[in-house]
């Protein structure tokens, strides 16, 4: 297994992304970490590199909505850090309106942020693994994208498309030491979802990213976590009928 040295983290400045980045920090990898808001990104560099002096760690502000950005964070962090092992496609939002309630705008917003910016990320990703002829990309997709979730369309719909996406960047480059992984988290606390949020066999912030953090080091095609119950529930789920997957989600 190729030591990843050097890791970006998308979205970083809260939530999984920000715990990811402190699972990483504490095996020792350095860290390209980009978000919207410098300011918290800032703090957390302060804060890791107080409790893992021995590393580094990069920031960039970035909106990922913002294409030309992203190359050139991408490049920027990349740089500061003396090349990049993993990126992971982390940056992300939840939720929005059911389709016909008068939502398109929020709904075409939460698209253009999971997956045409998912796209600018693993291009940016890319195009570096290609020259450098290896690198590991991760996607962070969602066990939400196993099927058309009533209460979850649009989030549903864009997490289905990532995971699509990595698969055939996947069959692209099967032959070359690049690794491609698509993650499938289900329900862990995070701030991307609503306040009072209750999801079936939802964990901790802590026990859902050691699990992501565990699956993504050993570069899967693809992990469902945690392991336990995602992956008979995954099972499960891309079979259930139409109407049971429904009734279940609206409770």
């Amino acid at each position: 297994m190729p030591d990843r040295t050097n890791i970006l983290i998308s979205g970083a400045s809260a939530g999984l992304g920000a715990a990811m980045a402190h699972e990483f920090a504490s095996r020792g990898r350095n860290l390209a970490l980009c978000a919207r808001r410098i300011e918290q990104l800032e703090q957390l560099r302060a804060e890791l590199l107080r409790a893992h002096p021995g590393i580094d760690v990069s920031v960039g502000q970035l909106d990922v909505n913002d294409h030309d950005q992203v190359f050139a964070v991408f490049r920027q962090l990349a740089d500061e850090l003396g090349g990049l092992d993993r990126v992971i496609v982390n940056a992300g939002v939840s939720q929005g309106p059911p389709i016909g309630t008068g939502g398109f705008d929020v709904n075409l917003a939460i698209a253009n942020t999971n997956f045409v910016a998912v796209l600018a990320q693993c291009e940016a990703a890319m195009q570096m693994f290609r020259a450098d002829g290896d690198g590991h990309l991760v996607v962070i997709s969602s066990i939400a994208g196993l099927r058309g979730m009533p209460g979850l369309q649009t989030y549903s719909a864009t997490k289905a498309a990532v995971a699509t996406l990595a698969e055939a960047i996947r069959a692209d480059t099967l032959t070359t030491p690049i690794k491609v992984t698509t993650i499938y988290p289900g329900y862990i606390e995070s701030d991307i979802g609503p306040a009072g949020d209750k999801k079936p066999f939802r964990v901790s912030t802590a026990k859902g990213v050691r699990a992501m953090v565990k699956a993504i080091e050993r570069e899967p095609a693809q992990a469902k976590v945690p392991a336990w119950p995602w992956v008979p529930v995954g099972f499960v789920l891309r079979r259930l009928p139409l109407r049971v997957i429904a009734r279940t989600a609206k409770g």
